[in-house]
């Protein structure tokens, strides 16, 4: 599932569309702050099935470059828990200044779950294997945190993010107040 660091500060597990790219903003316009990226991750090419030949359009990404020195700022050893897997290090991070992170090798991208949770969550407690975290996601319901509570024997929050802003410096500050709270 990715490498790991062992460091004594809480996992920040962090999705890439929706808190880092607000793909749904108002307007489909570039936020303010933010740059327009047209990359081609193999696994956005194999999802869109492109007969032999066939291009595939590349994907629009809007990335703030203040949000990585913003998140390297923050008590938490970061790792990627998006789609993007291992290639948010090459596409994602160097744009918004982040190093080559641990990320989640997911079980089934997309799937469906017997008890209805996001697809993500059976997975990223797994990994967090009983450390304290915070998941920034876009995608998360209250069957995730019931869900989380309930299997994870360590602190734990699970931090919704509006995918028409993206990370705003109200997350920075419920981050930092949780790490706070947690030391």
């Amino acid at each position: 599932m990715g490498g790991r660091r062992v460091t004594g500060q809480p996992l920040l597990l962090l999705d890439v569309d929706g808190p880092l790219n607000p793909y749904a903003a108002p307007g489909a316009r570039c936020p303010e702050g933010y740059r327009t990226h047209r990359l081609l991750p193999e696994s956005w090419v194999a999802r869109q099935a492109p007969q032999p030949g066939e291009q595939v359009e590349p994907l629009r990404v809007w990335l703030n470059p203040a949000h990585g020195p913003g998140l390297l700022a923050l008590p938490y050893e970061l790792v990627w828990a998006t789609t993007w897997m291992d290639e948010a290090n090459a596409l994602i991070g160097p744009n918004i200044g982040l190093p080559e992170l641990p990320y989640i090798r997911w079980t089934e991208v997309f799937g469906t779950d017997p008890e209805g949770l996001h697809w993500k969550t059976r997975d990223l407690v797994a990994w967090a294997a009983g450390r304290p975290f915070v998941w920034v996601d876009d995608e998360l319901g209250p069957q995730d945190i019931e869900w989380i509570e309930a299997n994870h024997p360590g602190p734990a929050v699970a931090l919704w993010v509006d995918p028409r802003f993206g990370l705003r410096e109200l997350h920075f500050e419920a981050l930092r107040d949780w790490a706070e709270e947690e030391r």
